[in-house]
Formats: structure tokens, C-alpha cells, sequence
């Protein structure tokens, strides 16, 4: 008998192409601008919050709000982010507790020089304990995690279309151009950003999540990369990258397209997110997304520091920290640092949550 090889179902074929999600995100992006220009200026708010709060002072007793705010965390936009800045559904609110927990960590690298080649970051957590391991070609760093974020964004625009009786259900397949994974995380098409794409996939590829949770005496492991497997289906007449096919990996696949017949939740990351410029501030974001939400969550600095896998001594960790705090351009979240019993916190707050103060 002749076997013959099943043809993986793709995600573009579901949701008519990347191109064609794209027009259909980009109608988000619209509604969902309009919507923030209809808000109040983030610094107004910031004004008036300041105005209503105590002043907090640092070791060395400044007040933060008089202190000479440093640069802002965001850089410039690349040339062509206008034409994709949209608000996405992209982090993904994980089924079940177990699961959830993993938004807490930091799953990837915050430095982009250490590549951190072999190495096993362990988080222990009250259930359990979470590994992340770098392979030959370094561990995945956040940035390398935009390509996961496109991943999920598009599947759970198709399984939106598919539960609305617009389209089949989507398979692991995604199929993106590299000009459209550049765009989604805002980044220039440089030769430079081009070739760093594959590069990611390599570390994408080699970085492994082991979870390990015990209920009882019931134990469960499960180990998965952060992408299943990658091709390169097509490069330029330059030898560049083009296009590439990536298979999702059973823990998003289940989490997002299977989940037990039940609707996902699903957390939309403003399009400042990818502007970010240091790694602690973007999973400080990924942070306050989870646990704040639209309200507020308080963590303490030396938590924060355990789970965010940083390198470096507690020490610098806190006095970067508070920086990120002094400048205070964090994507819809307010940051104040308050004292509690077991040392500094981090306030987060949702700016939409902040008190207004009342009419002189």
C-alpha cells in the first residue's frame, strides 16, 4: 500500500492570506484609535493622578515626581508603522490556573546581548516549578517573541471566523511573509531585521518550556517549544529570507483553537507594546496585562525580579525598576512604588482605574 503524507491545514488558507487579515485588523486599528483619541492624554492623566497621590520618595529620601524624569521607555515608531498600528489579540489568557501562571514568567530572555546558550532558567511556583531552556542557538529573548504573539493573533482571528460560521476551523500551519512579521512587530525592513527573523526562529525553535504541576499526588510534566517546527519556504534573488512556514505547538494549538469547546480569553496588547525599547519593560507590561487587567495589582520588587529570570543583582534590577517607575510611559499602566513588610512594591495600575480628582 502507498501511504500518503497529510497535508497540514494552514492558518492563512482559513483567514484568506496574511494580506487579508491585515485589512480586517487594520478596521480594528481605526475603531480602536478613535476610541483612544476619545480618551483623556496619558500625561494629563499622569498630571492629575500626581496631584491626588503622596509623593514617594527613594532610598536616598528625592521625591520621584521632582526628580528629572529619564528618556521615554518608547522608541521611535519604523517607517510604515502608521499603516499597521492596530490593537491585536494576542497574549493569550491561558484555560486553566496551571497555565495562566506562565504569563507571570518571563519565558524568554530580557537582554538582547546575553544569549544565554544552554542555559535553564527554573521558576518555582506554589504548584510547582516552570523550566525554560536554550538550545544550541540561544534562548528565544522577548523580542524573538513578537513571532509568537503574530501566531496566536492570527489563530484566534481564524477561530473567531470559524465559531461565527465564516470559515473552516484553522489547522497548525502558518505561512507569513517576513515583510508582514516586520510590520506586525513594528519593525524596519532593513536587511539587518530580515536576516535576525530566521535567527529568531532558530531560538524560537530551541527554547523549551517544561511545566511541572503536582495536585495531590498527581504530577503532570509537559515540555514544548515555543514554536513546533519552522521552514523557509521561499528567499529573494539576494539569498534573503521571504517567506516561512511555522507549526504552532500543541500548548498554544489546544489553548486557543481546542480549549475544551470553550471561547478562549484572549488579552489585546496596545500597539505601544512593540515600542518598547528594554526587555524589563516589556515584561513589565506582560506583567501588569495579566494581573492588573483593567484595575490594579501590587507585586513586590523582589518577586518581580525572581520571575522576570533577570541575570543581574537584585540591586541593579530594582534601581532599573525605578526608573521605569520615575519615567512612567508604560502603555495604559500607572507605576508607583509603594513600601510594604517585606520591602518596595510596584503598584500597577490601569490609567482608565485612577482616582479623578475632584473639581477645584
Amino acid at each position: 500500500m502507498t501511504s500518503r503524507s497529510r497535508i497540514p491545514q494552514t492558518i492563512g488558507a482559513v483567514i484568506g492570506g496574511t494580506n487579508g487579515l491585515l485589512d480586517r485588523l487594520e478596521d480594528l486599528r481605526r475603531r480602536s484609535r478613535e476610541r483612544i483619541e476619545a480618551e483623556v492624554d496619558s500625561a494629563e492623566i499622569y498630571e492629575h493622578a500626581t496631584a491626588g497621590l503622596p509623593r514617594i520618595a527613594d532610598e536616598e529620601s528625592r521625591p520621584v515626581a521632582l526628580q528629572i524624569p529619564p528618556a521615554t521607555l518608547l522608541r521611535k515608531s519604523s517607517k510604515g508603522d502608521e499603516q499597521s498600528d492596530f490593537f491585536v489579540p494576542a497574549l493569550y489568557d491561558l484555560g486553566t490556573r496551571d497555565s495562566r501562571r506562565i504569563m507571570d514568567v518571563a519565558v524568554y530572555r530580557l537582554s538582547k546581548k546575553d544569549k544565554r546558550v544552554g542555559e535553564v532558567i527554573h521558576y518555582d511556583l506554589p504548584d510547582g516549578y516552570v523550566e525554560v531552556s536554550a538550545g544550541a542557538h540561544g534562548m528565544a529573548s522577548v523580542w524573538d517573541y513578537d513571532i509568537v504573539l503574530m501566531m496566536v493573533s492570527h489563530l484566534t482571528e481564524a477561530m473567531n471566523r470559524y465559531r461565527k460560521g465564516k470559515g473552516e476551523k484553522p489547522g497548525r500551519v502558518f505561512r507569513p511573509h517576513v515583510s508582514d512579521i516586520l510590520k506586525f512587530a513594528h519593525r524596519g525592513d532593513g536587511s539587518r531585521q530580515v536576516e535576525e527573523v530566521e535567527a529568531a526562529l532558530d531560538r524560537l525553535r530551541g527554547t523549551t518550556i517544561k511545566t511541572v504541576r503536582e495536585k495531590g499526588k498527581l504530577r503532570t510534566t509537559e515540555a514544548e517549544g515555543l514554536i513546533a517546527r519552522y521552514r523557509v519556504l521561499s528567499r529573494t534573488d539576494t539569498k534573503r529570507i521571504s517567506s516561512v512556514e511555522i507549526e504552532v505547538p500543541d500548548w498554544i494549538f489546544h489553548e486557543v483553537a481546542v480549549a475544551d469547546g470553550k471561547r478562549p480569553g484572549v488579552l489585546t496588547v496596545h500597539p505601544d507594546y512593540f515600542l518598547i525599547k528594554q526587555g524589563i519593560g516589556r515584561y513589565l507590561y506582560r506583567l501588569a496585562r495579566k494581573a492588573a487587567g483593567c484595575t490594579e495589582a501590587t507585586w513586590s520588587f523582589a518577586t518581580i525580579y525572581e520571575r522576570s529570570g533577570s541575570t543581574g543583582t537584585l540591586k541593579k534590577f530594582t534601581e532599573n525598576l525605578q526608573k521605569i517607575i520615575a519615567t512612567n510611559d508604560l502603555p495604559e499602566y500607572y507605576l508607583r512604588k509603594e513600601y510594604g513588610k517585606s520591602g518596595p512594591q510596584l503598584v500597577m495600575t490601569h490609567r482608565n482605574a485612577l482616582p479623578v480628582p475632584p473639581d477645584p
